[in-house]
């Protein structure tokens, strides 16, 4: 292990996703041990398989909502990641408990459990959406106020909140992440993955939801991980916020319009109207990446060309032959 390099172990929660899982082999090292907790409720545990072969992983199948067992997992750790949180917007509004018990409670048991074992770092996984319908765009991190329109999005503030408060309050440094939209391989969720399982189920048309001209950014998860061990290198306040994305945007529509070309260009594309996809959508989104980059940090893949790998790999998956 390098010099400067953090020696204690890294605690990761919501390791088996697909974000998780590409943490969890960039923070891996021979000396290092990484300690996952995930309940495996869209995680999976196959991702982690070759860490946990080798010894330098393990996981813990524990529910950070009812704060079992989580004073052995953190004991000696240097730094803990929290990524665990509700992965569907769409559920947690239709029962917004989903969101306050996934989200915050659970966000409030992990800051509890690393204030106890006097953890230096902790790493929170936010979100653009915690920033509302903004008026400003590209929008920085210090925009406001910040009016988030649903409880996903009202949950991932909140942590930011905790997290504020438990790093002012008892001597730890903070890192908070609001991502743009995550994509790469092993994605069970999103607007490319909800496309593809449709065709599934019928080949012959695709509906969208919206009028398809709401457009978003879009970061491979390699360099949504690299931004963030990045910061935590570099950023040295109390408290650290970064904006996660690139500097362009896809709409909705042309995402439709590539993943049928990658399924054989058959189905029909139809359209349910609105200029968002279902309550509590932003429909529009692009965040300002500059104070990310001004710590040295570049995504190596620009949104399209992020948008058009991460199709044809699911495309593959899934066995569909390349365009």
């Amino acid at each position: 292990m390098t010099a400067g390099e953090p020696t204690g172990a890294a605690v990761v929660t919501g390791g088996a996703g697909a974000i998780g899982a590409f943490l969890c082999r960039a923070l891996a090292g021979p000396n290092r041990e990484i300690r996952v907790v995930d309940n495996l409720s869209a995680g999976d545990r196959t991702s982690l398989k070759e860490l946990e072969g080798a010894g330098r992983l393990r996981l813990h199948v524990l529910d950070l909502v009812q704060e079992k067992d989580l004073g052995p997992v953190f004991a000696g750790a240097s730094e803990v990641w929290h990524l665990a949180a509700n992965t569907d917007i769409r559920r947690g509004t239709a029962d917004p408990r989903i969101d306050f018990e996934a989200g915050s409670v659970a966000t409030f048991h992990v800051l509890e459990a690393a204030r106890r074992a006097d953890v230096a770092k902790v790493f929170f996984a936010s979100s653009s959406v915690v920033y509302g319908f903004p008026t400003v765009f590209p929008t920085p991190e210090g925009y406001g106020p910040l009016l988030p329109e649903s409880h996903y999005g009202a949950a991932k503030l909140a942590g930011e909140a905790l997290l504020s408060a438990h790093c002012h309050s008892y001597g730890m440094k903070g890192y908070i992440f609001r991502f743009a939209n995550i994509i790469g391989p092993g994605m069970t969720h999103g607007v490319m993955f909800d496309f593809f399982e449709k065709l599934k189920r019928d080949p012959s048309r695709l509906e969208v939801l919206g009028d398809g001209r709401q457009s978003k950014s879009y970061l491979r998860v390699e360099d949504c991980v690299d931004g963030m061990l990045l910061a935590g290198r570099k950023a040295q306040e109390t408290v650290n916020v970064y904006n996660l994305g690139t500097r362009e945007r896809t709409s909705v529509r042309e995402i439709a319009e590539a993943v049928v070309a990658s399924t054989g260009g058959r189905a029909r594309i139809e359209y349910t109207g609105g200029e968002r996809g279902w309550t509590g959508d932003i429909p529009q989104q692009l965040l300002s990446i500059d104070r990310i980059m001004a710590l040295g940090w570049t995504p190596r893949w620009a949104g399209p060309a992020a948008v058009e790998q991460t199709i044809r790999e699911l495309a593959q998956e899934r066995g569909f032959s390349p365009r």
